[in-house]
């Protein structure tokens, strides 16, 4: 009985082993591994953040300059500082905004007006000659000219005859036209000065302009302006000279004839409001334009305001220096 006891027990642990070591030898205490996936991809690396952006505006770019150019701005002058500066500066700044790329530069025509200034001021202003040689001196090889004469007169001659002398300094030099040259300036200059005047313009009130006028042909400016005026309907407004025709006697006679007139409005037709429009015009003196208007009845208002200080006056002086620069 103990030795088949034996004999099935062997048997037994023969059959346990058998099913044990034989197929799959994993136990059920050993989970099999998760199936790996088909791809695996790396991890992706954070994306960099932005750049705060600046609460400062972008700086604009200086135009550069042409150093071989330079614009030359050329007026009378006066000694009369605060309208110099808001009338021949102004024009002067009109044109250097119109155009960064050149270096612009002042000359004054008058030497009495140049010597007042240093001797009581200390301020040094450049003649013409003094202007070129020192372009010549920077080796400046094209010089726009720009003047700011009312006409081709006298001394807008003198002035292109010196910068005739010049011409083997430079390589091109080219001089703009003065403010009354084609029809289209007429009609920007008239527009322009109607449109400063026009409050006063009731039918009882004269509007006069006075200029300065000159020996030269070019004073026929004076009779063509005021033929303009009226073809295009400002039929009170008139224009005097200080120097020649139309005279104050002319002007005068014209505004008595109208009959119809109260008052007048006085103002210089001038780049400046300088020594003519502060004493010819409006001066007490008994021959003064003011004086012999008043005593002839009218009220008078006297206007101190040059040319120079209305935009569509320098706007017409940007304009020919664009014409000159064309031509370069």
């Amino acid at each position: 009985m103990k030795n088949k006891m034996t004999v099935l027990m062997t048997a037994l642990m023969v059959f346990v082993v058998c099913v044990t070591g034989c197929g799959n030898t994993q136990t059920a205490a050993e989970p099999a591994p998760a199936p790996a996936e088909e791809t695996e991809s790396a991890p992706e690396s954070p994306e960099p953040a932005p750049a705060p952006e600046s609460s400062e505006p972008a700086q604009a770019e200086e135009p550069e300059t042409e150093a071989d150019t330079r614009l030359l701005v050329v007026s009378f002058g006066t000694s009369y500082n605060d309208s110099r500066d808001i009338t021949i500066g102004a024009i002067e700044t009109d044109i250097a905004e119109a155009f960064p790329q050149y270096e612009v530069k002042r000359a004054f025509t008058a030497q009495i007006i140049i010597d007042k200034l240093k001797e009581r001021d200390g301020l040094e202003i450049d003649n013409v000659t003094e202007a070129l040689d020192r372009a010549v001196a920077d080796g400046v090889k094209k010089l726009i000219v720009q003047p700011t004469h009312l006409m081709n007169g006298l001394e807008y001659g003198d002035l292109a005859a010196e910068l005739d002398t010049y011409k083997e300094d430079f390589e091109q030099i080219v001089l703009g036209e003065p403010l009354l040259t084609s029809d289209a300036d007429y009609e920007a200059v008239i527009r322009a000065i109607t449109d400063a005047t026009k409050s006063y313009d009731d039918g009882e009130t004269a509007i006069v302009f006075m200029g300065h006028g000159t020996e030269a042909e070019s004073n026929q400016v004076y009779a063509t302006m005021q033929e303009k005026l009226g073809a295009a309907g400002f039929e009170h407004y008139y224009i005097g000279t200080v120097e020649a025709e139309p005279t104050l006697e002319d002007v005068a006679a014209a505004l008595k004839e109208a009959g119809i007139y109260k008052k007048v409005v006085l103002q210089p037709l001038m780049v400046v409001a300088g020594d003519h429009a502060n004493n010819d015009m409006a001066g007490d003196e008994e021959d003064s334009w003011k004086t012999v208007l008043e005593a002839e009845g009218y009220e008078v208002e006297c206007r101190l305001e040059g040319l120079g200080e209305l935009e569509g006056i320098r706007d017409l002086y940007v304009e020919h220096v664009k014409e000159a620069v064309n031509e370069l």
